[in-house]
């Protein structure tokens, strides 16, 4: 398993899970398998995990979707770190990330990016645009062990 890191109401497809005072993942695949797996390994790191199909789906549910006022988000600041599959139809993890980003509201929350594809060129255009890590898949307990060290580091 190879991590490249970097220093520095819910719509329909979209679940979350309910825990108490936990680091709250918005975990991100258009795969019902990778993204369950992904959720399972977060909960059993004692993360509150919300998931969602697609990069639009995301979007809104952070409060950045292009129809939605910034004002009204109310669930974006409530996440610690977001993890998204990079390979997903309608945008991309990249054009998610880039999205992200450019929020002045969350800008500051850690992205992870996933692929299944060990290609240079993406790794590095992604951690120039600001990701956190990127891991290839499949992910396993240690490598989400390591994301919740990451998420404690970066709540505030």
């Amino acid at each position: 398993m190879e991590m490249f890191a970097n220093s520095s109401s819910i719509s329909k497809g979209m679940e979350e899970v309910v825990a108490s005072d936990e680091p709250h993942v918005l975990a991100v695949d258009d795969n019902l398998v990778d993204r369950k797996l992904v959720e399972i390994l977060l909960k059993k790191s004692s993360c509150k995990v919300t998931t969602a199909e697609d990069g639009l789906r995301a979007l809104e549910y952070l409060g950045l979707a292009a129809h939605q006022d910034s004002l009204t988000n109310s669930n974006g600041s409530k996440v610690n770190m977001i993890i998204t599959d990079y390979c997903m139809p309608g945008m991309t993890g990249y054009e998610l990330l880039k999205k992200i980003k450019e929020s002045s509201m969350m800008k500051d929350v850690p992205v992870v990016i996933m692929s299944s594809e060990n290609i240079p060129t993406r790794i590095n255009q992604c951690m120039e645009e600001g990701a956190q890590i990127f891991m290839l898949k499949p992910l396993k307990h240690s490598d989400v062990e390591r994301l919740r060290c990451q998420i404690m580091q970066c709540r505030g």
